[in-house]
């Protein structure tokens, strides 16, 4: 089975290519550039010098959320566009679920957890155990201070990621909670891949149509709408 996947949704981006457990191809450009300018140039590339077609592909990956709202549109609308054209289905992938995947050989807890501002994180807890991901709860927007309370309840390692991870660490007293290291520590479609995999063989595939962002809070222009409406 070979799955082309994609991350757009903080400002790195990448592709990669996953076959049976193998990856053919991984991009990652962190180089400032829009998502608009790399991510399909990142794409054409990455099938181009495995040999590869967009025919070829069994199923289309993306992290669909929480992260930028533009940047999670950008990669939603690339894959619902190749999924439409192939006419193959979809496997949508949190951002926080897709860097628990980062650590597959770390036992421990994994606390995601993504720059949300107003000194929240856009966050999620899993279990890794035996290279096996568990969700222990599902993704939301929480300030550091509930998050950080929450945590002193579990007596076991804890391991942050995503670029909410140093605001997080740099406000906790907990010896329990440590910074996984910066090569793991951030999203990418390697792991979008991997666990793209595992949703698909549960049966959690979706059509084109079907795929939508997940952005867990309304954007600051929609906010700042309302508060101008006095809702």
């Amino acid at each position: 089975m070979l799955i082309l996947s994609v991350d757009s949704s903080a400002a790195p981006a990448s592709v990669c290519l996953y076959q049976d457990g193998k990856i053919l191809a991984d991009f990652y450009l962190n180089s400032g550039f829009t998502h608009s300018q790399t991510l399909m140039a990142m794409v054409e590339s990455a099938l181009k010098i495995s040999c590869r077609t967009v025919s070829d592909i069994d199923a289309f990956a993306v992290n669909n959320g929480p992260g930028s709202f533009t940047g999670v549109r950008i990669g939603v609308s690339a894959i619902k566009g190749m999924a439409y054209a192939a006419d193959k289905p979809c496997v949508a992938v949190s951002t926080l679920m897709s860097m628990a995947y980062n650590s597959l050989t770390s036992d421990g807890i994994i606390c995601a957890c993504m720059d949300a501002r107003r000194n929240q994180v856009y966050n999620a807890l899993f279990r890794v155990s035996s290279g096996t991901v568990t969700r222990l709860c599902e993704d939301r927007a929480i300030s550091v201070a509930d998050l950080l309370e929450e945590l002193g309840s579990y007596d076991e390692r804890i391991m942050l990621a995503g670029d909410g991870a140093q605001l997080v660490f740099d406000s906790s007293d907990n010896d329990n909670i440590s910074l996984l290291p910066e090569n793991i520590r951030y999203q990418r479609a390697s792991s979008t891949a991997i666990a793209a995999f595992d949703k698909y063989n549960r049966g959690e595939a979706l059509s084109p149509a079907a795929l939508m962002p997940s952005y867990l809070r309304l954007s600051q222009a929609e906010r700042e709408r309302l508060e101008k409406k006095g809702c």
